[in-house]
């Protein structure tokens, strides 16, 4: 950062993924909370001309809240490394493996966190027949916000009749039965573990349509299970190479104890408004949603 009294900071959103709605939301929010905290800020709207826009303002820090492909797998970070400007979240290769589910789940797995089996499979083969046996998943290998999610339960008559923007390539996954439990990484630290009620599947409407979703924070688990999403966490993001705040989110079968909890993927740009998921568990440990963001702009660094 500059010596600056009150640092620039220039807010990422909108972009151009399929996530643009929900990336605006969070900008928004985090605008208004830097500006409480003291910042100069500038919304930017991340298209094409960044690099031109990104040189013309000439930010102390970027806080990106771009959500979705370009915004956090890589390639935004990579124009910020490039130009040498410190950012929030994750560098560049972690936000390309966490964005890639097969990769990453490559990675946890050699770490030796718990996840479901999966496959990467031609999104026709899957419409044509069942590349595994139900019950399964598909989703698109590199999107977030349950953006294209189909769930084929034990009794579907055929295989799903997918979207045809659905990319060529898709992930089929296991199921994994049991509660929604997600924990924010902050730094090195584990902040606490979220439980997610649905009146069904966690889709995007679940997450960021009002009402519905319930979250009880913390979650009233048993220790051991609140223990391990903390420890899982804090080793999916090192495992990664995260910096700043990470989501891991995860699903838990209560009749099989600790061996019933799988990790399903980490966020490594999770939502950003007031009760977003990660700043309500900045919240749960006494810090509000502007300290929140404050505490990520101070953290912003860049070539890593």
């Amino acid at each position: 950062m500059s010596s600056r009294t009150s640092p620039k900071v220039a807010v990422l959103m909108g972009g151009p993924s399929a996530e643009r709605e929900v990336s605006l939301t969070s900008g928004r929010e985090c605008v208004a909370a830097l500006r409480e905290s003291g910042f100069e800020v500038i919304e930017v709207d991340a298209g094409p001309d960044l690099a031109v826009r990104l040189a013309d303002i000439q930010p102390d820090v970027v806080f990106n809240a771009l959500h979705g492909r370009w915004g956090e797998d890589g390639c935004v970070q990579g124009i910020l490394e490039w130009m040498q400007i410190p950012y929030t979240h994750s560098g560049v290769l972690a936000s390309a493996l966490a964005m890639d589910k097969q990769r990453s789940k490559d990675v946890f797995r050699a770490a030796g966190l718990p996840v479901m089996d999966s496959i990467i499979a031609p999104r026709d083969e899957v419409k044509a027949r069942h590349v595994m046996d139900p019950p399964y998943v598909v989703k698109p290998n590199n999107e977030g916000s349950s953006v294209g999610v189909y769930l084929v339960n034990e009794a579907a008559n055929g295989p799903p009749q997918l979207s045809d923007d659905m990319p060529d390539q898709v992930m089929v996954e296991t199921f994994a039965p049991g509660r929604e439990l997600t924990t924010t990484v902050m730094g090195d630290r584990a902040l606490t573990v979220t439980d997610i009620l649905t009146d069904g599947w966690y889709d995007y409407d679940a997450k960021y349509k009002e009402g519905g979703s319930r979250h009880i924070v913390p979650a009233d688990v048993p220790q051991e299970i609140f223990d391990a999403c903390l420890s899982y966490a804090v080793r999916a993001h090192e495992a990664l190479g995260c910096r700043g705040v990470s989501r891991t989110d995860f699903r838990w079968d209560e009749t099989r104890g600790l061996d019933g909890l799988i990790l399903l993927e980490t966020n490594t740009q999770p939502g950003m408004t007031p009760t977003s998921l990660a700043p309500e568990q900045g919240h749960a440990i006494d810090m509000d949603f502007a300290a929140f963001c404050a505490w990520m702009v101070e953290d912003a660094s860049c070539n890593r």
